[in-house]
């Protein structure tokens, strides 16, 4: 699923469920790493598209280097995120500063997860290369399953990380204090 958002559909329900303990931004830079070389292989015209880094000891490798990087390349995109919703009156969808143990989860969910979900999809991907080149992963999900199944969990990992943020922030804003009744 090269440059494709369909990765992104279960990082958000990972989102949804584990909530500030998760980097959906540290997830969106790994599935960025994870095609450079597909990419590179499409400038090229290689033969093969998916070839050692969509393999699950490499994305463990790219995800360290994920971790390392997210932070300095994101913070000024999650600094104008917050000044945006807050100038929207919407300081509830505002994110807290990125910590290192969400940033590392959603690095490392986001490079095994692609090498999961290419695997069910390509056929050039040996993902337990170098101690395996079989991939007994491939067409075990029609292709078609497989998009509905990742648009689906972004929907409703979408769906649910707004009704919680919402709900959070009715509960955070404390009691609400009925005025007088009017004389």
């Amino acid at each position: 699923m090269p440059f494709t958002p369909f990765h992104m559909g279960p990082g958000l329900a990972i989102k949804a469920l584990a909530g500030d303990r998760f980097s959906l931004l540290a997830f969106g830079v790994a599935q960025v790493a994870m095609d450079i070389e597909p990419l590179v292989g499409m400038i090229r015209g290689a033969p093969v598209l998916h070839g050692a880094t969509h393999t699950y000891a490499a994305a463990l490798v790219i995800a360290g280097i994920v971790a390392l990087v997210t932070p300095p390349l994101c913070r000024p995109l999650l600094r104008r995120w917050n000044r945006e919703v807050s100038l929207a009156h919407l300081p509830w969808l505002a994110s807290p500063p990125l910590k290192r143990v969400p940033v590392i989860a959603g690095a490392f969910a986001g490079t095994l997860s692609h090498v999961a979900l290419d695997s069910l999809m390509h056929h050039d991907i040996t993902p337990l290369a170098p101690w395996s080149n079989t991939n007994s992963l491939l067409d075990l999900i029609p292709l078609p399953a497989l998009h509905q199944a990742c648009i689906a969990s972004g929907a409703l990992g979408l769906a649910a990380w707004l009704a919680l943020r919402w709900w959070r922030r009715d509960r955070s804003a404390g009691p609400r204090s009925n005025p007088p009744p009017a004389p």
